[in-house]
This record gives structure tokens, C-alpha cells and sequence, in this order.
């Protein structure tokens, strides 16, 4: 596959993820909604739930495609390919991206009501900055006991039972539940319609970018894909990820030589 197919294909796969990543976007902030009351504490062991559910799924794609592609029988290098994707796509999507998104929107800065009353009650300025403490949640460090065993899973699983054809709306939905319990860890105030439209546009470059980079940027730096992309067309032969590629049948496509007798 030449780079300028490379680039068709992958702005065919961006093309076709933005429709149910919107979607997975809206349940993040109904998601939201729904714990906005329930504590920064609590809200990290949501994260602490769905972060390495990611993580597993992540890892079970990965490795997966890495295995089946590549032919790969050697463990170790099946492992370190699958922890290394499943790691940092998970971490980018949960953990750098929200960060970076509460930091634009301010949604760690109390509010003048708040300020006051934790003036009231902590004594000091310090204990007031250390209540508000702004800061990102890397799971596999800061949770490295779940983690990264999550990521040895999902890459066992992978070795022995490698499928690369997982429900993708699930792995939409885990991750876009846990950027959305990030947010909620270091999130202050109260979520405006202002604030629920920069969250959505968080949330869907969160799931999206880091989604499409797992799928397609990142196994085709390993594997040698049987793609061609002019077109819709649905072709199961050809699906190698969570969901089926969208491309024309070139001649070496079986399907595509049925379709001509």
C-alpha cells in the first residue's frame, strides 16, 4: 500500500468513525449527567472500572491484528507490541486528551461560590489549591496493579484466542465513559450548555483520534494491509479490525471476481 493509499484509507476510516464516536460522545456527557453529584473519589473509581476495560480491549485488537498479520508465534514480541498500543492509546484517550480539554475549558477552577466556602471551612489558601489540585490520572502508574495486568490479559487472551472482530461500540462507549469519568475527577461547577458542547467536542477527539490511531495508523506500521480504497463497499474478507473496511474490490479481491462472473 503506497502512502497516498495509506492516507485514503485512513481518512475513509476518520470519515466512518465520526458518526458513532458523536454518538458515543453524547451517552459520555448524559454519563455525566448522571454522576455530576457523586465526588471527585468516587469518580476515580469509575475511572479506575473503565480505564482498564479499555485497556484490555485495546490490547486484544492489537495484538491481535500484530498475531494474525504478521504470522507471529514469539509471545514476547506479541506482548510488547500489544502492551505498548494498548497502553498508549488508552492513556491518550482516558487520561492526555481530557487533560488537555479541562485545562481549555477551565473546568478545574472553583467557582467564587465554592471559593468562598472551602475559604471558610479549609483555613488556608494551600488547603484550598490542594482541594482543586488540577492534575492527570495515569492509570498505568498510578493504578499499576489493575493496568497493566489488564494489558497482560487482553494480550493472553489475544494469543491464544486471537479475533480481531470485537463489538465495536462497546470499545467506543468504555472509553468514552472513562475520558468523561476523568473529567469528572477534576471538574468544579456546574455543567452549562456552554460547557456540555466544549465537553462534547473533548470527548469526541478523545475516542476518535486515539480509535482510529489504534485500529489503522498503528497496525500498519506492523502489517501489510490487502486494502484498496476508491469506494463503498463492504467487504467482510477484508476486515481486519472490530468492523468491516469500506473500500472498492480490487482485482485480487475473491469477492470482487464473483461479483464479475
Amino acid at each position: 500500500m503506497s502512502i497516498k493509499e495509506k492516507m485514503l484509507h485512513i481518512g475513509a476510516e476518520l470519515k466512518g468513525h465520526a458518526p458513532f464516536t458523536a454518538f458515543g460522545a453524547i451517552t459520555g456527557i448524559i454519563f455525566m449527567l448522571m454522576f455530576r453529584n457523586i465526588g471527585k473519589a468516587h469518580a476515580g473509581v469509575l475511572f479506575s472500572i473503565f480505564h482498564p476495560g479499555h485497556v484490555v480491549l485495546s490490547a486484544m485488537v492489537t495484538a491481535s491484528l500484530f498475531a494474525i498479520h504478521r504470522q507471529a508465534k514469539n509471545f514476547l514480541l506479541i506482548l510488547v507490541i500489544g502492551y505498548v498500543g494498548s497502553i498508549g492509546i488508552a492513556t491518550l484517550s482516558d487520561s492526555i486528551v481530557p487533560y488537555v480539554g479541562e485545562r481549555l475549558l477551565g473546568l478545574h477552577i472553583p467557582t467564587h461560590a465554592e471559593g468562598a466556602g472551602h475559604e471558610s471551612s479549609a483555613g488556608s489558601g494551600q488547603d484550598l489549591a490542594q482541594q482543586h489540585e488540577h492534575r492527570i490520572y495515569v492509570g498505568f502508574i498510578e493504578d499499576w496493579y489493575i493496568v497493566n495486568p489488564a494489558a497482560v490479559l487482553g494480550v493472553l487472551i489475544a494469543y491464544f484466542l486471537p479475533r480481531t472482530k470485537f463489538p465495536h461500540a462497546g470499545h467506543v462507549l468504555i472509553s468514552t465513559w472513562a475520558s468523561s469519568s476523568h473529567i469528572l475527577m477534576n471538574m468544579t461547577g456546574e455543567i452549562t450548555v456552554g460547557i456540555m458542547a466544549g465537553i462534547f467536542a473533548t470527548l469526541f477527539i478523545a475516542v476518535w483520534l486515539p480509535c482510529c490511531i489504534s485500529d489503522i495508523v498503528f497496525p500498519l506500521l506492523f502489517v501489510k494491509s490487502d486494502i484498496k480504497l476508491t469506494d463503498i463497499c463492504v467487504c467482510p474478507q477484508h476486515a481486519i479490525h472490530s468492523h468491516p473496511h469500506e473500500h472498492v474490490h480490487s482485482e485480487e479481491c475473491p469477492a470482487g471476481r464473483e461479483q464479475e462472473q
